[in-house]
């Protein structure tokens, strides 16, 4: 979307209506009348995407489409999806402004960013690298298949109804490869770097003992309800599914990644080296940040952070008595025995628990509101826990399945805690889950904005997040407080490597040694990080750049109410209307400050 039209259905989103002074009950029909049409096209809008996306309408615990599938990369479901936003889009300019409300307004310019943000996105021919290796769709159905995430198993007709999606997930990792291999001659291929991390995970699924295949497990959990005849029928289904379908099919893609894929590996590693690949980046840019933010000023930005921060770690250095300089100090807090303290997985899901349980007598100073969605820390499956980040997956939007907090631990005795009090901050509480909880759980948004994603907003609140350790009772060991200034730098140098990668020709290499002389992370944290960021041009970009934006806007909150600021109803303004692109959110706390004054 132009920057003009950006601006212009922004400017639609804010402007305050004018009241209309006169008692008109045709006026008011009108206006009744045009909020139930324009209430039922959302509706229409939200249902037809989840049938265009059924794996989404499970995550969201929608349960109608869990046998459904239709493969992504096939022309005929690209076509539908591309008719979908032209069709939405001119739905939702027939209606006139003056005939909406406020909330309405701001709807309407989230619909129209959606449309053309999905419409733009088709030009850059993304379907070249469906599989990669930590965001890709083979990824997400090993989640569903391990029977412990979204995808139901309480019922015989959900083990059918897995059996069923399956079929559409084979015919996706077939296309996959198609698309692959299309790929391969118009100069669209991973960085060789990205494919041998992708290689050991599709091993990993030809493993051919029923017992310790991922997607056999279902059958090991079946419900005791069910009758020895319906677990015997499962069982046969479920063994030949597993055994003359899945693993035949992810050998395939196994080998053709290894042998064919590959040699073909490109050597660069910002998506530049691909065919269109600068405007490729101007997309994501705007796509994750939702600004029109270049890549040379967020590079400065994040030069300037970065430079901030390591003034911030200094302090810290010397308040622990450490007399080397500040790289040696990471190597020394990476290294530290006393911040190695576990053996056993369980105590480092305990520990997580320990800091919620610290937090919980200073929450309600910050927030008034609370999600009643129900929350748990889980340890992220081993077929993906090598390569995986710690994360946070959302709860149903009934609330009946709780937001899981995800926490790799491929290796305890190296498990690093210096920084886990800003991570539950972050992913956890008042993070991601009160973020997205409080979402899906409005009772005043529209549907669709309930399952929407920014990252900007998204992952800007939950960095913002981390700043309020020491107002909830965390932080008073400064290594804790460290580990946030840590992670703080951490998206501080990601403005500089993801644009010194994308946009400045940086190799893999020189990105992670940039970030090694400017940040406590391990070696291996952080080529995976790098790896991460290559996989996923300006989606790193979001955090650092959303965080500033609520920090500001906070800012100039308390500047301008003084003694009339409630830092609880700030926070209620920041997450009541979900996640919205950075400049609709700043435009609505301009007003509530104004309204507030």
């Amino acid at each position: 979307m132009k920057k003009n039209l950006v601006l212009a259905c922004l400017t639609i989103a804010l402007t305050a209506c004018k009241n209309d002074t006169k008692t008109n009950t045709p006026v008011v029909e009108e206006q009744v009348n045009v909020s139930e049409e324009f209430n039922k096209m959302l509706g229409d809008y939200y249902e037809e995407g989840l049938q265009l996306n059924p794996v989404q309408a499970t995550f969201a615990g929608d349960n109608r489409y869990n046998d459904q599938f239709p493969n992504p990369l096939a022309q005929e479901t690209v076509d539908k999806s591309k008719a979908y936003y032209k069709k939405y889009k001119e739905a939702v300019n027939k209606f006139n402004d003056s005939t909406l409300t406020d909330s309405e307004k701001m709807t309407k310019a989230i619909l129209n960013w959606e449309c053309d943000m999905n419409l733009e996105g088709f030009n850059f021919n993304q379907d070249y690298f469906p599989i990669d290796q930590m965001w890709s769709i083979n990824l997400v159905a090993g989640q569903l298949a391990s029977g412990a995430s979204a995808q139901p198993f309480k019922t015989v007709e959900d083990y059918k109804n897995w059996l069923k999606r399956l079929e559409g997930y084979l015919a996706w990792m077939a296309s996959a490869e198609s698309k692959m291999q299309e790929g391969m001659q118009k100069g669209f291929v991973l960085p060789k770097s990205l494919i041998v991390k992708v290689i050991p995970q599709l091993e990993a699924l030809t493993v051919e003992d029923l017992d310790q295949h991922l997607f056999y497990s279902p059958v090991k959990n079946f419900p005791e309800s069910f009758s020895d005849e319906e677990k015997k029928e499962l069982t046969v289904l479920y063994s030949k599914m597993v055994s003359e379908r899945i693993i035949p099919a992810y050998k395939k893609l196994h080998d053709f990644m290894k042998t064919k894929y590959l040699p073909e590996g490109r050597t660069t590693s910002g998506i530049a080296g691909i065919p269109n690949g600068e405007d490729f980046y101007k997309y994501q840019i705007k796509k994750y940040t939702t600004t029109d933010m270049t890549a040379e000023e967020i590079h400065e930005l994040g030069l300037a952070e970065v430079a901030r921060i390591s003034s911030e770690m200094e302090k810290i250095k010397e308040q622990v008595g450490y007399k080397g300089d500040l790289k040696s100090f990471f190597n020394h807090v990476r290294n530290k025995k006393e911040l190695m303290p576990f053996k056993d997985p369980k105590e480092v899901i305990d520990n997580f628990n320990a800091i919620h349980d610290r937090m919980k007598p200073q929450i309600e100073k910050l927030f008034d509101v609370k999600p009643k969605t129900p929350f748990e820390v889980r340890r992220t499956e081993a077929f993906r826990e090598k390569s995986a980040s710690a994360e946070y997956n959302p709860g149903s939007l009934d609330g009946t399945r709780p937001g899981i907090f995800y926490t790799p631990i491929p290796d305890v005795t190296k498990y690093n805690v210096y920084s886990d009090e800003s991570l539950f901050l972050h992913e956890a509480i008042p993070g991601h889950h009160y973020q997205i909880s409080l979402t899906q759980e409005s009772e005043i948004l529209p549907q669709f904005r309930k399952t929407l994603w920014y990252s900007g907003y998204g992952e800007g609140w939950a960095l913002y997040s981390e700043s309020l350790g020491k107002e909830l009772g965390l932080y008073t060991d400064p290594y804790q407080y460290f580990g946030m200034l840590g992670a703080e730098m951490h998206r501080a140098v990601r403005l500089v490597v993801d644009t010194g990668l994308h946009a400045k020709g940086w190799t893999r290499e020189q990105a992670i040694q940039y970030s090694l002389d400017n940040e406590a992370e391990s070696e291996a944290g952080i080529t995976s990080e790098i790896e991460r960021y290559m996989a996923n041009p300006g989606q790193a970009l979001s955090y650092k750049i959303g965080q500033l934006k609520i920090r500001e806007l906070r800012a100039k909150a308390e500047k301008e109410l003084g003694d009339k600021f409630d830092i609880r109803q700030f926070h209620n303004q920041v997450l009541e209307t979900g996640c919205v692109p950075l400049a609709l959110l700043e435009n609505k706390i301009n007003i509530w400050i104004t309204a507030s004054k």
